[in-house]
């Protein structure tokens, strides 16, 4: 009977339920556990399993090379941390990723921009959200490289369906026409959509310089301003600060 309970939860692919039933049948015996109360206990084990693993495919999808975590954020390195840590723990939350809310970081290199972008990507994924990290530079290439091979409507939805897209080093280098045109449409998609995070070192008024022209940034600024937390990051490079206490 065993085996042939064991085979029906494999059928019905319940892989954990299969795995652990004859250890909890043994265990509801010497308990004297009433049937329900034994299946109770092999459902909350099969949805468990899956809960982590949907948690470890998350992060693997999600393309982040670290597990950063907020504890390890230095809220003292500069007062616009400590003015702002309201509103940062509160982004911890994921709140936003329900109001489909959009998360812009703005501030000069090495104040902490990236690493709050990828703790809240890290965060999500830790609550089974769908999230993909990517820099600004790397999402177009991968776009024109699919425009050339005719897979750009394919490439675009890749884009599109996260619940949280990072977009980091947005402003380091300028997109051109052609990439302007392309960050538009993936902003375009995910308006009021999906969620978008990105961080730039330039405020909005220089986006010109990254766009091909005022136009097509101003239609992006708007979108993503529109419904969205804008924190600014100011202050003394923190790595630049790790590298001088280490010497």
């Amino acid at each position: 009977m065993l085996e042939d309970v064991c085979e029906k939860a494999k059928a019905l692919r319940l892989k954990t339920i299969c795995e652990q039933l004859p250890q909890v049948m043994e265990l509801a015996g010497k308990n004297n556990w009433p049937c329900l109360e034994t299946l109770s206990h092999l459902f909350d084990l099969e949805i468990e399993t899956r809960r982590h693993n949907r948690i470890a495919l998350c992060f693997r999808q999600s393309k982040l090379n670290e597990k950063l975590t907020i504890d390890q954020f230095d809220f003292n390195h500069h007062s616009s941390r400590k003015k702002q840590k309201t509103r940062i723990l509160n982004l911890m939350a994921l709140e936003f990723l329900e109001k489909k809310m959009d998360i812009i970081l703005i501030g000069n290199p090495g104040v902490g921009k990236s690493f709050l972008a990828k703790a809240v990507a890290y965060a999500a994924t830790q609550a089974g959200k769908k999230v993909l990290f990517t820099t600004a530079m790397d999402m177009i290439n991968h776009l024109i490289a699919a425009k050339a091979d005719q897979s750009l409507l394919k490439k675009l939805h890749y884009y599109q369906s996260p619940e949280l897209l990072v977009c980091d080093e947005i402003g380091y280098l300028g997109l051109g026409k052609e990439g302007s045109n392309l960050f538009f449409q993936v902003i375009s998609q995910r308006h009021e959509a999906k969620s978008t995070a990105i961080t730039t070192n330039l405020p909005f008024a220089d986006w010109g310089k990254i766009f091909d022209s005022t136009t097509v940034a101003t239609a992006i600024a708007d979108r993503l301003v529109y419904n969205s937390q804008i924190l600014i990051l100011e202050g003394p490079s923190y790595r630049k600060r790790t590298k001088q206490h280490d010497k």
